[in-house]
């Protein structure tokens, strides 16, 4: 039977490979109050990125801050996240909640929700409230997914300030006007396919209602490649778990 999977809060020591792990906080609680966590029973924890089979030690119930500790056993194998990372306009808080649960789900490594011109007001307004909620959500899909951990989520940003800070090597727009360069193609190009265990890819896609020109014009001096994922118009969500599957089908490819 499969072991559940926990991804912990703190481990020790705190760089390199830990020996010791603990869940704290709404984990805790789930494992020790709902599952009736014990000592001497086993899971498997990934702490520092590391997967290991662990064995409960302790567990504390305290109302105010549970916690639930583990003594690290044999490290297993894992497969690290996907080299991607998606910049996803702020959309509709379901739709995009939705969007990074299966983004998290197909092992991106990175998401950073972006405040672009067309993003409604009110989302714009409220998202830096929603970050903690988006992580939440993200943690759990990585377990359910049995990640050996959960995607980076940045807080809100505007498009000009993650276009800046930006260093994936390879840059990757979906845009509604491109009508030829299509993402494999652009992923399997000779210039772009060789060294995919050291590349990063950065993934952008816009809000509903599309980028404007002025944001087509900041993408063009950043040096990103625009494609299309075919003719037909996707809502934002679908057009990132496509993206996803494709640039995930085509770096496993080129790295087989």
């Amino acid at each position: 039977m499969t072991r559940r999977r926990w991804i912990a809060d703190t481990w020790s020591p705190e760089s390199g490979h830990p020996t010791h792990a603990a869940l704290t906080g709404e984990q805790a609680a789930h494992l020790a109050r709902v599952l009736r966590a014990e000592p001497g029973q086993v899971f498997d924890v990934v702490a520092n990125g590391f997967l290991h089979r662990a064995e409960i030690n302790a567990v504390s119930e305290s109302d105010s801050d549970p916690e639930v500790h583990f003594v690290l056993l044999e490290e297993l194998e894992a497969d690290a996240a996907l080299p991607i990372h998606l910049l996803l306009a702020v959309f509709k808080f379901d739709h995009f909640e939705w969007a990074v649960e299966k983004a998290t789900e197909l092992g991106v490594a990175r998401i950073t929700p972006i405040l672009a011109r067309r993003t409604e007001k009110h989302l714009a307004l409220a998202s830096p409230k929603r970050a903690e909620r988006w992580r939440r959500i993200a943690l759990e899909a990585a377990k359910q997914s049995r990640r050996t951990d959960a995607p980076e989520i940045a807080d809100p940003t505007p498009l000009a300030a993650a276009l800046a800070a930006e260093t994936a090597p390879l840059r990757i727009l979906l845009s509604e006007t491109e009508q030829t360069v299509t993402l494999a193609s652009a992923l399997g190009a000779p210039s772009n396919s060789a060294g995919w265990d050291e590349r990063n890819l950065a993934l952008a896609i816009g809000p509903e209602g599309g980028w404007t020109q002025e944001e087509m014009a900041l993408f063009t001096e950043h040096r990103w490649t625009p494609v299309t994922l075919g003719p037909r118009i996707l809502r934002a969500e679908t057009a990132a778990i496509a993206a996803l599957a494709i640039a995930s089908s085509q770096i496993h490819r080129l790295t087989d």
